[in-house]
Order: C-alpha cells, then structure tokens, then sequence
C-alpha cells in the first residue's frame, strides 16, 4: 500500500496548522499570504489525500474534527523540526554535533583523561563521545577498519605511529615491586637484585617500542630480563606484581593505583637518564572529520 503522507510536502501541513491556529479561512489565508480560493483547495486536496476530514465548515464557522485535533501537535513538531534541519546540517559540517569514537589505553585514564572529557563535554554539548579502552595496537587496526575516529596510544618517545597525531606528554617509567622482595624499600635501590627478577610486562606486539626500550635498559646494564608473566593491561600487570609474581616497568602515572603488597621505585638519579620512558600521542587516522579536529584543538588547548 503507498504511503500517502509522502505526496504531502511541508507546505500543506503548514497551511493544516495555520487554518487550525485561525479556525478562519480568510485570517489564514492572511497569514500565509495568499488568498482564500487557493487555501481552500489545498485543504481540500489535503483531505482527500488522507481520506478523512480535517474541518467541519459551516458558514459561519470553522470547526476541527476528532481527526484534525489528532494531527495538530504532531504536525506542529515536524514542521518545527523540519525548520531546525538547516542548522543541524550547518552544525554537522563544522563539527559542532556528532559522534566521536575515542579509543584510549589504560594508562592514559589515570592521567588527564578524565579532564579532558569533561571539559569536552562542556564545550561541546552536540557531541556524543563513545569511549573504547583498548591496547594501541587494537586501535591501529580499528582505524584500518573504519571503526574509530581518533585514541590515545602509548609508544617509546618519538616512535609514534605513522599517523596524523600530536604529542599529549612523555612520562618516565618507574618499577612496581612486590612489598616482600627484598631491597623493594632500600636505598639506594639495589638494582642488579631487582632486574635479576622475574619481568612482568606486556606483549611486545603491543607496543613494540616499549617493550624494546625496556629490554634495551636491561642490557646497558649488563642484565638478561627473564619474562616471567605477559599481561595486556597495565592495571593486570600491577595486580601480578602485587601477588609476588614478579617486577614490572610501568608509567609514572601508574602510582595512582595503590595496590597492597606494592611498591613503585623511582630509579636513582645516577640511572634516571637512562631509564626507560613512555609517551602519550593522540591519534588519528588521515581524513579524520571537524569533530575530531575539535577534540584535538580541546586537548592541545589544554597542553600550553
């Protein structure tokens, strides 16, 4: 069956509405600058599109029927949505409603993160953010895949996916040991004792750069690391240190999470220079939309 609300345009529900404000064919016809033969018509066509009656006509009055009262409000939301299109689409073009998919790793979410979303959401009320917490080499195939509009991914300094992106802040990485290892709370901390421990540390397909900064440490040093546990997420890796499995090298951001049975270590400052260190970049992928624009110049904003 055809739909016979397709074959009426806006214009005839505006007259719908203006005759049911009126109830008076010659103050509409008025108000919608035309003259009163040409409205009654349309009227008319209108009803007979519908196959019911909108009007009871008299000729001294003008009445809406049961059908009619239905259609008022309805009609009065569509014609007030159809007005609002145009700025709907001017937004949309320069970013100001819409969708961001945000992926982020971990690590991330116990710095600025939180922030950054909030002041965003602030700013930027027509924007809805769908969050992914995700590894960086999760995001990378996202974007290959459509499935994501920018992420926060953690790599060695300056090693950087090949991406469009911007630098949101390099951190060091600081050893979480187990509270009853000991020479976990000596100083100066016992080194060649703690890397002789069993290393609990993500995949390298993960953050290849990473994993390669923190082996690297270990040979300047004369020490060969011994994987003891692999672990995706930096809040897994923690809890394993904490059931004595092992040390890990995690970021300085990382000390927010308090764990019994761990201890975070600063290297000494005779090693700070050499001890591994992560970097944070915003991401995304090439013709990444206004709305990620807007992200971008919201998080850098807050970076000066």
């Amino acid at each position: 069956m055809t739909d016979v609300t397709s074959a009426i345009d806006l214009r005839a529900w505006r007259q719908f509405l203006v005759l049911a404000e009126t109830l008076h064919f010659g103050q509409a016809a008025q108000r919608l600058h035309m003259t009163q033969p040409p409205l009654t018509l349309a009227i008319q066509q209108l009803e007979g599109r519908l196959g019911v009656t909108l009007f009871d006509r008299t000729r001294r009055s003008v009445a809406l029927t049961r059908a009619g009262h239905a259609l008022v409000e309805p009609v009065r939301q569509l014609l007030k949505q159809a007005a609002a299109l145009p700025g709907v689409a001017r937004s949309a073009e320069h970013g100001a409603v819409g969708t961001l998919r945000l992926g982020f790793v971990s690590t991330v979410g116990f710095g600025p993160l939180p922030a950054w979303l909030r002041g965003f959401r602030d700013a930027q009320p027509g924007i809805d953010v769908v969050l992914r917490e995700a590894t960086s080499d999760v995001q990378m195939l996202a974007f290959e895949q459509g499935d994501a509009d920018a992420g926060f991914v953690l790599h060695a300094p300056g090693l950087a996916p090949r991406l469009p992106g911007v630098s949101v802040g390099v951190e060091p990485m600081v050893l979480a040991l187990p509270e009853a290892l000991p020479g976990a709370a000596v100083k100066p901390l016992p080194l060649a004792r703690v890397l002789a421990q069993p290393l609990i540390i993500f995949p390298r397909g993960i953050a290849p750069s990473l994993y390669d900064a923190v082996l690297a440490f270990y040979h300047r040093h004369g020490a060969s690391p011994v994987i003891g546990q692999e672990a995706i997420q930096m809040q897994t890796i923690v809890n394993l240190v904490s059931a004595g499995l092992g040390i890990a090298w995690v970021p300085h951001s990382m000390v927010q999470l308090q764990r019994p049975g761990v201890i975070y270590r600063e290297l000494p400052k005779s090693l700070a220079d050499g001890a591994p260190r992560c970097e944070t970049s915003l991401v995304w992928p090439e013709g990444a939309g206004p709305v990620v624009a807007r992200f971008v110049e919201h998080v850098t904003g807050t970076l000066t």
